[in-house]
């Protein structure tokens, strides 16, 4: 099963209903791969675009107001928002990067605009550009990859990358679920956009984000940075499952019999909230005056739609609340990019977006939006581009290229059979609880990854059914993720960004550096003591039509 990790040239083709020849072909539906697509497209490549969900209604920004780091190009502001940044990233941030992102951002965001986005006036009567409604956004991405010849195939999840005889990634195989058929994409190089690990926890547009990208791009020999940085909760009301938190600073956050919780709020204070829900319930009830309660509703509508289903008023009554973890989807760790193209170092594959470890720009803190959005855009555009003039560079020569598997994991054999809701179950239990993932030690860490590498060496003894091959694969994706994700948090011995050690309370000058992490048998960590400016890089200039 996945024990093979680069046994790739052992492993012959299976059988697809669907055989598709591209240039590009772009794993995911969300921002990072429409731009990555589309930038894909305009630079001549042929792409093919397969969605786990429906492309630009699934992920999490589809559903959801997005605020957005754009900053005009002044000089002042710009290195005002950098500076803000690389202290809140605990020094793990690259200068270079962010201001190349803020270029790139701005570039896109007109784009949008050119389109026929609908930014809103300010008060001032100024077109406000700093945030984006998901659904129309999504919409008119949708509507511009399509334009520009880009081939989607909805409810297509990709199981696993292709690569040729050297190793260099050329496609993957994958199911339209719909259809009931199997699908092999044979490309000249991919882009993994595939989002995140929320872990299945049911936050809002993030259950399609089971890391699946993470292990595909692993299994081809990739390695991962920042996955330390992963324990982000959202709050929610326990009824819903809408993680917007920035209304959450009108709140007033209680105990049960009323006590206010001092200190508590949306950012610092989620903690002191994970705390009080150890032991008891806790309780939300916004304060805002009515013209600030019209703007929320006009912002972020869907945040309130479950308190309206419920027949509760935010703002007059307590309700009771919860956290979800949202892992890596607001998280910074993710694939490693190698240069500024954000390719991978395995040839042939780039990553975007939450795929992608945004540490370069976000260091250990990232947020909702803002600086994920700026990332999906610029990392689409660069990685979609460097992915065409890759695909350019191999001639004639890659329509003769064979093709192998490169894990066996969607064979079905007379074994015994993965069972993938007990498997993810199981990581859940290791993930979710706050007094392991959010308030961190050594005992804990070393305990749940003790049971977690025990949970893969039995999954490497099992087969997945042809029936449960999708969600076996997120399973195993899961599992993949916790043990990256518990593994870099044990070897950071200190507390960083959202990573917090309660044996390592402080920050530690010497340990001021990424932590890359790989392997499915065996998980490694070594420190990442290169700084991300003296990476080699292909395309240093910002994408302009």
């Amino acid at each position: 099963m996945v024990n093979r990790q680069r046994a790739f040239n052992q492993s012959t083709l299976t059988h697809a209903d669907v055989v598709i020849q591209a240039d590009i072909l772009v794993i995911g539906g969300g921002p990072a791969a429409t731009w990555a697509a589309w930038s894909a497209a305009v630079n001549g490549a042929q792409v093919v675009l397969v969605d786990k969900g429906y492309c630009g209604a699934s992920g999490a920004a589809a559903p959801s107001g997005n605020t957005v780091w754009y900053v005009p190009p002044d000089r002042a502001a710009r290195e005002a928002a950098i500076a803000k940044r690389l202290e809140l990233g605990g020094e793990l941030c690259d200068r270079q990067w962010m201001s190349r992102v803020l270029d790139q951002t701005y570039e896109c965001i007109h784009w949008l605009e050119q389109w026929g986005y609908p930014f809103p006036l300010d008060d001032q009567g100024q077109i406000y550009r700093r945030s984006l409604q998901g659904p129309e956004y999504m919409r008119r991405m949708r509507k511009q990859i399509r334009k520009v010849g880009v081939d989607i195939l909805d409810h297509s999840p990709a199981l696993e990358l292709l690569v040729t005889s050297d190793g260099v990634v050329a496609g993957a195989t994958g199911i339209q679920r719909q259809l009931g058929k199997r699908w092999r994409v044979q490309a000249r190089s991919v882009v993994i956009a595939s989002g995140g690990c929320a872990f299945l926890s049911k936050a809002l547009g993030c259950n399609v984000l089971t890391g699946d990208g993470y292990l595909m791009a692993a299994e081809a020999g990739a390695d991962l940075s920042g996955m330390e940085f992963s324990n982000v909760y959202g709050i929610v009301p326990t009824f819903a499952s809408v993680t917007k938190n920035a209304f959450y600073r009108w709140a007033k956050f209680t105990y049960e019999d009323g006590t206010p919780i001092e200190g508590a709020n949306a950012g610092k204070g989620r903690p002191l909230i994970a705390r009080a829900l150890l032991s008891q319930p806790v309780y939300a009830q916004l304060e805002a005056d009515d013209v600030t309660q019209a703007m929320m509703r006009t912002a972020q509508p869907n945040f309130f739609l479950p308190f309206d289903r419920a027949g509760i008023n935010p703002f007059t009554q307590r309700f009771a609340i919860t956290l979800r973890l949202e892992g890596t989807v607001r998280g910074t760790g993710g694939i490693r990019v190698i240069d500024e193209t954000c390719a991978t170092s395995i040839p042939g594959l780039y990553v975007a977006g939450d795929a992608a470890s945004r540490e370069v720009i976000c260091g250990g803190v990232s947020g909702g939006g803002s600086l994920n959005v700026a990332w999906a855009f610029s990392s689409g555009v660069w990685s979609g581009k460097a992915a065409a003039l890759f695909a350019r560079s191999l001639g004639s020569k890659a329509a003769t290229r064979d093709l192998y598997r490169v894990s066996q994991t969607t064979q079905t054999t007379p074994s015994k059979v993965l069972q993938p809701e007990e498997l993810i179950r199981s990581v859940q239990a290791e993930v979710f609880p706050y007094d392991r993932n959010l308030f961190r030690q050594e005992a804990t860490l070393t305990d749940s990854l003790a049971r977690l590498h025990a949970l893969w060496r039995e999954v490497c003894q099992l087969s997945i059914s042809e029936a449960d091959e999708i969600r076996g694969r997120e399973a195993i994706a899961l599992l993949a993720t916790a043990r990256w994700m518990y593994a870099t948090a044990l070897q950071r011995q200190e507390s960083r960004g959202m990573h917090k050690r309660s044996d390592y309370p402080q920050t530690d000058a010497n340990q001021a550096h990424r932590l890359l992490s790989g392997g499915l048998e065996q998980v490694w960590v070594k420190p990442d003591i290169t700084p991300v400016s003296s990476y080699p890089s292909l395309i240093r200039e910002v994408v302009t039509l």
